[in-house]
């Protein structure tokens, strides 16, 4: 196997995923496009339980080049070491919690071939596979996730976010890449921004995944107010990298009212008429971490 073989680097950015990772792992061991074609380039952010050692587990023994880095700054430092280091002519991100289908990276590669303008293609989301996603907060994040990835196969203008995403090399580094000053999340936004803002258009892919979601109110609150810490920072650098209209209340029940009829259509569960609320909580969430952020920012520079 030699470096000029690489066609895809699959990018798996972990920290703490030791109750998903196998799964993870295991999918991309049982894709059907060929190991001689990818690498793989692991980034450990500093994880403090058995997620590393089950990935070398399970990745010791499978004839396709692996690359081990670590850093404990923040998703975008680690997202922008695969790109620093990627040999292939795309990126597929593979978190710690998703799970891809056997011809996933087969499906990114084939359409961003036949798309030569698309700079990011998302895969289509793939909901109520996962036995885990069981509790009303994992089946309304699934609901999310699925109306996000129905469209057809054409240009789409909303943001993607990293997971089972599939990049163009050639675009992410036009652009410099990840921003490692943004230390919580986001950093996906703020690269679809600039990417876009370089004429490359964004779709979504034939290729197919899944994820295991947040199972409680809790722990969902905390992702969303983890994400909000960002938003000082995103909003200072480019105030169309973050809606901030969007966490307000008002307007979230609008936007997510007039999902509710297709997220029907789609699922057929009662469950979709709690989506306001989801949506709402989501928002408020954001919103608290966005304060949070932006109130210690201010005490810094007193």
């Amino acid at each position: 196997m030699t470096e000029s073989n690489i066609k895809v680097t699959l990018g798996i950015c972990v920290k703490n995923s030791e109750s998903t990772i196998k799964d993870a792992i295991e999918s991309v061991l049982s894709q059907d496009y060929p190991y001689k074609l990818m690498e793989i380039i692991v980034v450990d952010g500093c994880s403090q339980d058995n997620t590393l050692k089950i990935i070398k587990s399970k990745l010791e023994e499978a004839n396709v080049k692996v690359r081990y880095f670590s850093e404990n700054e923040g998703v975008a430092l680690a997202r922008q070491i695969v790109v620093e280091n990627a040999i292939g002519d795309y990126i597929v991100w593979v978190d710690g919690d998703i799970v891809i289908s056997k011809n996933f990276i087969t499906k990114h590669v084939e359409f961003m071939e036949q798309h030569p303008s698309v700079g990011i293609a998302k895969g289509r989301y793939i909901a109520f596979l996962d036995p885990k996603n069981v509790s009303l907060v994992a089946k309304l994040e699934n609901i999310e996730f699925l109306l996000e990835t129905a469209s057809e196969v054409k240009p789409i203008f909303k943001s993607l976010g990293a997971s089972g995403c599939i990049y163009r090399v050639k675009a992410i580094r036009q652009i410099g890449g990840f921003d490692p000053q943004i230390k919580h999340g986001g950093e996906d936004t703020d690269v679809e921004t600039r990417i876009r803002e370089r004429g490359w258009s964004f779709c979504i892919s034939p290729a197919f995944f899944w994820e295991t979601r947040r199972q409680n109110w809790k722990s969902l609150w905390n992702e969303y107010f983890w994400h909000g810490g960002s938003g000082p920072y995103l909003l200072k650098k480019n105030r169309r990298v973050y809606s901030f209209y969007k966490m307000f209340p008002p307007t979230a029940v609008l936007a997510e009212l007039f999902r509710v009829p297709a997220a029907y259509k789609l699922t057929r569960q009662v469950s979709v008429l709690f989506l306001p609320f989801h949506y709402i909580f989501k928002r408020i969430a954001l919103f608290f971490g966005f304060l949070k952020s932006f109130l210690e920012k201010s005490d810094s520079r007193q």
